[in-house]
Order: C-alpha cells, then sequence, then structure tokens
C-alpha cells in the first residue's frame, strides 16, 4: 500500500489517502448510496464466487499529528482486513484506551461489492471512511489528532445517520470525549502574599555550620561530606605505562563478600604527568623510595639514602615521591599533609624550579633563599600550621644554612617527610645542622648523595643511622665492628687473615645497608648521553715553580713533624702553601715579599719587574697549558668551557688571562646572591649567549648546576675530598648534553698535587667497595706510603703512574690495550696511559702537549652512543 498525505480542512486533523490492493474488480451493482440504505438491506446481493479478501497495506509509518507523541505499532503491516463478499461485518467499535499498543477498529466500506469490513489501528481515531471506487483506486481517511492522557472508554460506535439525515455538516463528536482546551501563551501568576509567605518561609530558616564530631544525620546533600560510594584509585592503574607503587593484595571470593567497602585498600599510581618522563632506572628509584618510607623495606624504619651517581634525575625521582605522598595512599588519603626539602643554599632556587618544570603549577612550593629573620620566621611558623588534606603550600625548600638558624620554628610542628639534598654535608654527627635535622619531627627521611663515602667508613655511619637510627647500632659498636676490619683489610700491608675478615665484615655491611641505599652508576646514562672523554694531564713545574717548591722543602719544619704522624696547624698551612704554588707562583707571593716560614728569600728567585697586576701564563705549567687549551679551542670550534677551581685567587687569574685574550666570561663564587646564581647559569646554557668560560668556585657551586652549555670541564687543581672533585666534574655530562664532553684534570708532575690524587684514588677504591659492591679493586698504595706529602719528584713522567705498577707499560710506554669492558669509573690502571701524543684521542690536548704535559691518562664512558631517546 502507498501512503500519501493530502491536505485537510479541519484545523486539528490531517487526511492519508490508502490504495486498495490485492481486490478484484466489483461488478457493476447498485451501490448503497445510489439505492439508500434501506434498499440495500432489503434486496440482498446473491454470493460471487470466492476471492482474495481486499486488503489495506501499509507501506509507510503513519504517526499522528506533532501534538501527539503517540506512533503507529508498524509492527502489523496490514490496517485492517475485509469480509469475503456478501458477508456481514462486524459492528464498527470506537478506540479503546489510547496508550502505547492500544487497539481499535475503523469501518472500511467497499460500495461497489456491498461489503463492509474492519481494520485493527493503533494509536488515532478515525472519521467516518469514504467510499471506494474499486480495486486499485484510493481511499482518503480523515485521522483526528490523539494527545497523551486523553481515554476513551471502551463502547459499541453507534450508527452514525448520514449527512443528509442530519442535515447539518458537522463533524460527529464523541459524546465521551472532552474538547481541547485552547493554549495560550500566557503565564499563570501567583499571589503576591503566596509568593511573600514562601520566600519568607526559606529565609526564616538560617544557614548552620555542621557541628564537630556530629553523629546524626546530615541529609542527602550535607555540606563538605563525601558522597558515599565505592573507594578508587586516583589514577588508572591498569593504564598504559602506569607505575603502580602499590597493589592491593588479591582476595578470594569469600574474602572479599567480608571486606568492608570502605575499609578496602586501593592502587596508589604515580601521576601519569611524571610517569610518562620517566625512564626504566627512575621508575625502579621511586618505587624503591616509596617501599622505603612507607617502612614496607624495613619494618619500623622510613629513610632511606639515594645513592646514585651525578646526573641520573636524582632531584625528579624524589619530586615524584613527594608528589604521591602528598596525594594518595592506601588508605585513600594523602599519606602526608607536608614535606621539607633541605638544600645548599645555591640549589634552593633550582630545586623550586624543577618543582615548576614537572609539575606544571599543580602544586605552589615555599622557597626561602632570603630576607630578614623576621619575615623567615614568619614564613616558617606560617608553613608549620597549615593543616588539612589540601594545604596551600606543602613544599618547603630551604638551605642548610638557614634550617640551622631558625630550627626553633621548624621543630615546634611535625612533617610528613624531609629530603636532604648533598646530604653528604651530615657526615659528622656531632655539627649543629645535623643535629638540628635530626631533631625534627619527623619519621620519614630521604638522603641523597652521590657519595656516600668520602673520607672514612664513620662519616658513612653518620649518615645512615640518620634515616634508619639503630640498624647499625652505635657508633662505638659500628667502629669496632665493621671500620676497624674493613680498614685494615683493605690496606696493601694487610695480612692473609686480616684481608679475609675485612671481606666478612665488608659483606655484611653490605647486607644491612642494601635495605636503605640505592646506588646506580653513571653507566645508565650511557644510553642517553654523549661519550665523555675524562682525561688526567700531568704538567711539569717550570723552573721558577721547581725553585720556589725546593726552597720550601727545605725550610719548612712541619715535614719532621708530618713524617712522625703529627698533623699540626701549620703543617695543614704548607700544604695549602704547595698547592697555591703548583697553581701559580703569584698566589704565594705575598707570602715571599713576608718571609713568610718556607719562602725566607724566595723573592730573589722571581724575574726581575715582577708584577702581580698582570698574570704570566709561562710561569706555571699548568697555566701555560691552560692557555693552549682555550686558545685551541676557540679557533677551532664553538664549544664553550668551564674552570673549576677551589681558590678563588686562581679565579681572579682566571679573569686577568680572560681579559688579556679578550674571552668573554661569567663567574660564580660564594660572593654572588643565590638569585643571580640561577640567572647566570640560564643565560649562559642558552645556545645564543656569547660567554665563552664559566668560572666556578667548587666550594661554592659545585654541587647540583646544570651546565650543559658547555662540553668542556678544566678542573685546574685536585681536593682532598674525591666527593667535592665528582660532584664539580658532573656539572657538564648531564641530562640535556647534545655535544661529546672532554674532562681535563690538571696535575703538577711529582708534587703534592699527585700525592692528594693518589688519596682520592684510595678513597674512592673504599667507596666502590661499600657502596658500588667491587671485589676486584686493587691495594695500590698504603697509608704509609700517602703521608709522604712534602716530596719532589723531578725525575718521573708521572708518580702516580709509578705507584700503581702498571703491568701493560713497557718503559713509560703502553703495549697493552685497556682490558675489554672498562670505562672512566674503572680503576686507573684500566685505563689508557700516554707518555707521548700519539695515543689521545682528543685534538686539542694533542695541540697543547707541547707545552708542559708529561703523562696522559684518559678514558671514555662509552664505546659510542646507543640512543638518546
Amino acid at each position: 500500500m502507498v501512503v500519501k498525505r493530502s491536505s485537510a480542512s479541519h484545523p486539528r486533523t490531517f487526511v492519508r489517502r490508502w490504495r486498495l490492493s490485492s481486490c478484484p474488480r466489483p461488478p457493476t451493482v447498485p451501490t448503497e448510496h445510489e439505492q439508500g440504505p434501506r434498499a440495500a438491506a432489503a434486496c440482498p446481493v446473491p454470493p460471487l464466487p470466492a476471492a482474495p479478501p481486499a486488503r489495506l497495506s501499509l507501506c509507510r509509518s503513519v504517526t499522528a499529528p506533532l501534538q501527539s507523541p503517540e506512533r503507529v505499532d508498524t509492527s502489523r503491516r496490514s490496517l485492517g482486513h475485509a469480509c469475503r463478499p456478501g458477508e456481514e461485518a462486524e459492528p464498527a467499535r470506537r478506540l479503546s484506551r489510547l496508550q502505547r499498543g492500544a487497539r481499535g477498529t475503523l469501518p472500511l466500506r467497499c460500495p461497489g461489492r456491498r461489503c463492509r469490513g474492519r481494520a485493527v489501528w493503533c494509536g488515532g481515531a478515525v472519521d467516518p471512511p469514504l467510499p471506494v471506487k474499486g480495486p486499485g483506486a484510493w481511499v482518503e481517511v480523515v485521522i483526528a489528532p490523539v494527545f497523551r492522557g486523553l481515554r476513551i472508554r471502551p463502547q459499541t460506535r453507534k450508527r452514525q445517520k448520514p449527512v443528509s439525515e442530519t442535515g447539518s455538516g458537522e463533524c460527529y463528536r464523541s459524546p465521551f470525549r472532552k474538547p481541547l482546551a485552547q493554549l495560550t501563551n500566557r503565564p499563570h501568576c501567583l499571589d503576591s502574599s503566596q509568593h511573600e509567605a514562601f520566600i519568607r518561609s526559606i529565609l526564616s530558616k538560617p544557614f548552620k555550620v555542621p557541628i564537630p564530631n556530629y553523629k546524626g544525620p546530615l541529609g542527602l546533600r550535607a555540606l563538605g561530606i563525601k558522597r558515599g560510594g565505592l573507594r578508587s584509585p586516583l589514577h588508572d592503574p591498569f593504564e598504559e605505562g602506569a607505575l603502580v607503587l602499590y597493589e592491593p593484595p588479591l582476595l578470594s571470593a569469600h574474602d572479599q563478600l567480608k571486606i568492608d567497602k570502605d575499609k578496602a585498600p586501593v592502587h596508589v599510581v604515580v601521576d601519569p604527568v611524571l610517569s610518562r618522563v620517566l625512564r626504566p632506572h627512575q621508575r625502579e628509584g621511586v618505587k624503591f623510595l616509596w617501599d622505603c618510607v612507607t617502612s614496607r623495606r624495613i619494618p619500623g624504619s622510613h629513610g632511606c639514602i639515594m645513592a646514585d651517581e651525578m646526573g641520573l634525575g636524582k632531584t625528579l625521582q624524589c619530586i615524584t615521591l613527594m608528589w604521591t605522598l602528598l596525594r594518595q595512599s592506601p588508605d585513600c588519603k594523602p599519606e602526608i599533609e607536608k614535606a621539607m626539602v633541605v638544600s645548599p643554599s645555591s640549589l634552593v632556587r633550582n630545586w623550586y624550579n624543577e618543582v615548576e618544570k614537572w609539575l606544571g603549577g599543580r602544586i605552589q612550593p615555599l622557597a626561602i633563599d632570603g630576607g630578614s629573620k623576621e619575615e623567615i620566621d614568619r614564613k616558617l611558623v606560617g608553613f608549620m600550621n597549615q593543616r588539612g588534606l589540601r594545604v596551600p603550600s606543602p613544599i618547603l625548600i630551604i638551605s642548610y644554612e638557614t634550617f640551622r638558624l631558625h630550627a626553633e620554628a621548624l621543630q615546634k610542628g611535625s612533617v610528613g617527610l624531609v629530603i636532604c639534598d648533598e646530604g653528604h654535608r651530615l657526615k659528622n654527627s656531632e655539627n649543629q645542622t645535623y643535629q638540628a635535622l635530626n631533631s625534627l619531627n619527623t619519621p620519614r627521611r630521604v638522603l641523597i648523595s652521590g657519595t656516600p663515602i668520602q673520607n672514612d667508613l664513620l662519616e658513612y655511619f653518620s649518615l645512615v643511622h640518620f634515616v634508619n637510627s639503630g640498624i647499625l647500632g652505635t657508633a662505638q659498636e659500628f667502629k669496632r665492628h665493621f671500620e676497624i676490619p674493613i680498614l685494615k683489610g683493605r690496606d696493601a700491608d694487610a695480612s692473609e687473615a686480616e684481608r679475609h675478615k675485612g671481606e666478612e665484615r665488608l659483606k655484611e655491611l653490605i647486607s644491612i645497608v642494601n635495605r636503605c641505599l640505592i646506588r646506580r652508576t653513571s653507566d645508565i646514562l650511557s644510553k642517553y648521553l654523549p661519550v665523555k672523554i675524562e682525561q688526567v694531564v700531568c704538567c711539569r713545574l717550570t723552573p721558577l715553580q721547581a725553585e720556589l717548591y725546593k726552597n720550601f722543602l727545605k725550610q719548612a719544619k712541619p715535614v719532621e713533624e708530618l713524617k712522625e704522624g703529627k698533623i699540626s696547624v701549620s703543617s695543614l698551612s704548607s700544604i695549602t702553601s704547595l698547592k697555591k704554588l703548583c697553581n701559580h707562583p703569584t698566589l704565594i707571593h705575598d707570602k715571599c715579599v713576608e718571609e713568610e716560614e718556607g719562602f725566607m728569600g724566595a723573592l730573589d728567585l722571581f724575574p726581575a719587574g715582577y708584577s702581580t697586576k698582570s698574570v704570566e701564563p709561562q710561569l706555571s705549567g699548568k697555566m701555560l697549558v691552560l692557555d693552549y687549551i682555550l686558545a685551541v679551542t676557540k679557533s677551532t670550534s664553538n664549544d664553550k668551557v668551564v674552570l673549576v677551581s677551589n681558590y678563588t685567587q686562581t679565579l681572579d687569574l682566571f679573569e686577568k688571562l680572560c681579559r688579556n685574550r679578550r674571552y668573554l666570561y661569567v663567574r660564580l663564587d660564594g660572593t654572588m646572591s643565590i638569585k643571580k646564581r640561577a640567572k647566570i647559569v640560564e643565560r649562559f646554557n642558552s645556545p645564543s649567549s656569547p660567554e665563552f668560560i664559566f668560572m666556578l668556585s667548587s666550594k661554592a657551586g659545585g654541587c647540583g648546576l646544570n651546565l650543559i652549555g658547555a662540553n668542556r670541564l678544566v678542573m685546574f687543581d685536585p681536593d682532598w675530598n674525591p666527593a667535592n672533585d665528582e660532584q664539580a666534574m658532573a656539572r657538564v655530562w648531564r641530562d640535556g648534553q647534545k655535544k661529546t664532553c672532554y674532562i681535563y684534570r690538571l696535575l703538577s708532575t711529582g708534587t703534592i698535587e699527585e700525592k692528594i690524587f693518589q688519596r682520592q684514588t684510595h678513597k674512592k677504591a673504599l667507596s666502590s667497595c661499600v657502596v658500588d659492591e667491587e671485589q676486584d679493586v686493587e691495594r695500590h698504595f698504603s697509608l704509609g706510603e700517602l703521608k709522604e706529602l712534602f716530596t719532589l719528584n723531578e725525575t718521573t713522567t708521572s708518580d702516580t703512574h709509578d705507584k700503581i705498577k702498571c703491568r701493560r707499560c713497557v718503559n713509560g710506554h703502553q703495549v697493552r690495550a685497556p682490558p675489554e669492558g672498562s670505562d672512566c669509573t674503572s680503576d686507573l690502571s684500566q685505563w689508557n696511559h700516554c707518555a707521548d701524543k700519539r695515543g689521545l684521542q682528543d685534538a686539542v690536548l694533542k695541540a697543547a702537549w707541547d707545552a708542559a704535559i708529561t703523562f696522559t691518562f684518559h678514558h671514555h664512558s662509552h664505546e659510542e652512543q646507543r640512543g638518546i631517546p
């Protein structure tokens, strides 16, 4: 059946036209309209042969007008069925209740066959049908709209009178249908008195703050109360790349029914903002730190030591730990309320910038790097008084000096976590900073140090005791049980029994400490950073330096005291004087003028007309080599250089040299404010900055700075503490470096500087045994040999090379390459040994060889760059 819409005159009706199908052509019989209703009833028509019943097939969905929400039930393909010709049809019925699926009948007449049938219709009322002209003809049915909610009681439809009998053209209206009300757009207004009474009833109930500890009903939407529901982790633990720190234990179906849903533990997942940037070793480090501070590795202890070497991202790992503890825990609430970072003054602003960089403004740290005492006290008291789940400034960044001066304000409350950057400053348990930090009310302590062992094992004990008190006993017990046997076993003159006992105690110490210490070496960086070439360059003394050195050794009285094992203030002063002499004779010129002890008559050795106002590189072997390195670098590349020294007087000489050579430079020492330090470092690292040299005092800024703008670093003088040198040399080979890095460690041949370097080797061997767990570190120096400080060996090319008794060199020349797998972290005996420039890889050092170089140790970090993420 084809359905077509045509116009309708009734304002609330529309007309459907249906075509009658499957109906044979009727015979020519007078219709009911032609003969009248009475004649049709009096003259019955004889039955005709059987024929297919006439059907009204619905080809399209017929819906009510827009005002009606009801729809036609299209599951029935036909609207009705007709009777066979000559049969009486059932009386037509009105529609029943107008609901979904309700059905009614509509009259159907075929005038040509004198048949009358019924049709089923859903969702509308039908007016009297019009006559059908024949098979295939069109029948028009006027359908009135039906509105939701209008009901018609089922009742047998009465016979409708013809229009000719009623004499009126009005449409039939059911007595059971109420007329529809006329809709208007005029709003229904309330009585003003009712409205005023309603508003007064609202305002008569004032707002009440919930009573603390109130246990009564709070209603459906109580202020400040979290809606009930199942506990869920803060971040999705099943997301790809998610770093899950804690996973609830698996429960059986029986246990799941018994467990309290409001107390069930949830996953602890690192924020995806941070987990996406963490490298594999950093993800492992964050998991280790979280397990330690939550007492999951050592029950009852909440501290640990992050002892990764420089450049492995210790700062990022600790920021991830703080952010996780401040936001989530297995109990579905923050683990801590506040955290504190204590660092050297030069790194306070760096920590602030790192938090802003990685967390992107999600948190507002409080960095105290200056101000009056009253202002700092006010800030610290405000920080300690913060409470609640959402503390405005939950992270305090403060320097060691400021903490010591204002420790009283910080000890009045509690802090959830304390992180001590460059924690080797706490190596002495007797100093005020250590005692002030140790008295702080906090169970969770993290100590960051790339060099936990610097001088002896007792300092190592102080660090472990600070984070986890009692796991190694008291200081006296540690010294008797661990330190003395281990040091005796490491000595070159130790007996076999002492070595065996020392190894046993060392293994015992490692097994205890490894539960709260994580250590990764810079080998990991070879996957992410370019190659680093480290070179130890021995420089011969100039004739003036040699004469001044020998003259001092003849006159200095502390020499005999030191050989007897006594170290006095005068002997320490003599060591400093010799170190300055190795740098440049200008640094001891004032002592020569005043004829201090050891320098009597030394002024006559200086050339005529000598003046300290100008620098003369040719008077110092190391300064001469440095001048060549800077000149060749400047003329052959666009590399930048970092110059590091322990003395500000040496930095003054560097400045004079740079002004003479017209090199642009910046200088960072203890006189520079903390805010200005961050600005000059950022400017120097910019590729567009014109500065060629960055002068750095290792005492003031050797720790934590990122100077990736340069790729060459010169350590002009060694320090007794190997950690200071290691920290300073790690400033350029860090994350973000794109160029091959060259490290130059300058030593004066046969002098006290080589003795200091040998002492560093002994301390590093001890550190590698305890921290790095290396068992094959060679024992090169006895403690007695290290006391021979006041000697000068003028005949050797390298006193250090002579001491290690190298088996790969013949007559001072290397005949066998270093063992496979060795690198610049290996023992010095496994480096390349060069008595001439033929074995050097650095073209700059080759060009400077003839200036004053006698011997060079060099090695690389790894073979080649294996990829940068």
